[in-house]
């Protein structure tokens, strides 16, 4: 068999793949110009198959060219392999075996972006912007994401050494971790005083409805005392779009929660809350950090619109774009990004992320100067949008706030060990009418 038999097919089939009747002199060049970059294309894929030092395979090749090419256009686009499909559903479905972490790459390094809360991880105490440096002692710098996701799931009870390096630490880190079935919970809730406090993690299939069960069990538990309630959506890595919209109409009764925008106006989608109030109008607090991302973005981009919710905290991540799942065979498929997602009143979350309504820095954490504040802006080749005015109604003057000068020896004195959460929980007590408290009485778990 000619061994250029392959390269010919696929040559063949891109030249398809982009065929379009010519319509005028410049849509034929830029034919033309596609082609001859098509002709390039083989031609390297040849040279390299037949000349690299060593022996390469057609599929190696071609992965890399489709990994390469989909690379080139923003963070969140990629091509998935049985394994990666795997991984995606278990994550979505809510159960996968490992350490609960939610990672990327940066210039070869693998980053935090978060450890899923009561999990391997999360208990260690490793934190949002840490470097993972080596896996069992062995250096993973330059590794794909996929290779260090892989290194770190595993067998449950079985033992792994996480070497970290943390900005504004010395020395590297060193954690001994044993793996573990992580059952995704996306949801839980506690009663702080006369406020219920739901902690929204995750948006997996499990979470809206989980969310509502979470009401009805504050509901039950406080009766006519409940005030109101805080949504932290604090170091949420987002999740399924329909899930976001689900939690959203839980807090709303009319109105738009979304907008998706693809190429072309006919791409527009709008999507709007259709049950009840659950909570009856009772205020909400919702609390973001620089760890909300995409899902969480929507929800509280959509409560802060329509005026239902007060968001604190700090500016979210900044990811505004809508990924859809193609699939190509029964166990491949391309995650592409194909919208942009827009709050109610036409704000583009694609780079500028949340402002929230009140700045609250978490003062309770003493590192929190020093750790790195990676968002959406600062990612190779993220896609730009456009810019938003600043809506929010508490000015940042770049003045000292003397609200918020305590020390975190000064909260812990008094009990104050999450700053943030603390606040949220006092701003719902003033606007319920009733007494500040801080004190947790009880919890689901």
């Amino acid at each position: 068999m000619s061994t250029r038999m392959p390269t010919a097919l696929l040559a063949t089939a891109a030249a398809l793949a982009i065929g379009m009747p010519i319509g005028s002199a410049v849509e034929a060049a830029r034919q033309n110009e596609t082609y001859r970059q098509l002709d390039e294309f083989v031609e390297v894929f040849l040279k390299v198959r037949e000349n690299y030092v060593e022996q390469v395979s057609d599929e190696k090749l071609i992965q890399g060219a489709i990994d390469g090419m989909l690379a080139s256009l923003d963070p969140h686009s990629s091509y998935l392999d049985a394994r990666d499909s795997e991984q995606m559903r278990s994550q979505t479905d809510g159960e996968y075996g490992g350490l609960g972490l939610t990672v990327t790459t940066e210039d070869g390094a693998v980053r935090v972006v978060a450890p899923t809360d009561d999990t391997p991880a999360a208990r260690a105490g490793i934190k949002a912007g840490d470097f993972i440096t080596h896996l069992d002692d062995q250096l993973i710098f330059g590794s794909t994401i996929d290779d260090a996701v892989d290194r770190m799931r595993g067998k449950p009870g079985t033992p792994i050494k996480l070497t970290v390096v943390r900005p504004g630490v010395d020395k590297p880190l060193e954690y001994k971790l044993t793996r573990e079935i992580i059952r995704m919970r996306p949801v839980r809730w506690e009663a702080r005083g006369d406020v219920g406090v739901i902690r929204v993690s995750a948006f997996n299939r499990q979470t809206g409805e989980a969310v509502r069960l979470a009401i009805t069990a504050l509901e039950r538990q406080l009766g006519t005392r409940l005030q109101g309630y805080v949504i932290d959506l604090r170091s949420n890595p987002g999740g399924l779009l329909d899930q976001a919209i689900e939690v959203t109409d839980v807090f709303l009764d009319r109105g738009e929660i979304v907008s998706q925008r693809g190429r072309g106006k006919e791409t527009i989608e709008r999507y709007y809350a259709r049950t009840p109030d659950q909570t009856a109008g009772k205020p909400i607090v919702v609390l973001v950090d620089e760890g909300s991302a995409s899902a969480a973005e929507i929800v509280a981009g959509a409560l802060q619109d329509s005026k239902r919710a007060v968001v604190i905290g700090q500016r979210t991540f900044g990811k505004g774009s809508v990924q859809t799942l193609i699939p190509l065979s029964a166990d491949t498929g391309l995650r592409l990004t194909t919208a942009r997602y827009f709050t109610p009143s036409g704000r583009s979350v694609q780079e500028e992320g949340i402002d929230p309504d009140i700045i609250v820095p978490q003062l309770s954490d003493p590192q929190r100067n020093e750790r790195p504040r990676v968002r959406e802006a600062d990612l190779r080749n993220h896609l730009v949008a456009e810019k938003n005015a600043d809506d929010r109604l508490v000015e940042d003057d770049g003045k000292p706030d003397p609200r918020f000068s305590a020390t975190p020896e000064q909260l812990a004195a008094q009990g104050i060990t999450d700053f943030q959460l603390d606040y949220a929980v006092k701003m719902i007590a003033r606007l319920g009418g009733g007494v500040q408290v801080a004190a947790v009485d009880t919890s689901n778990d």
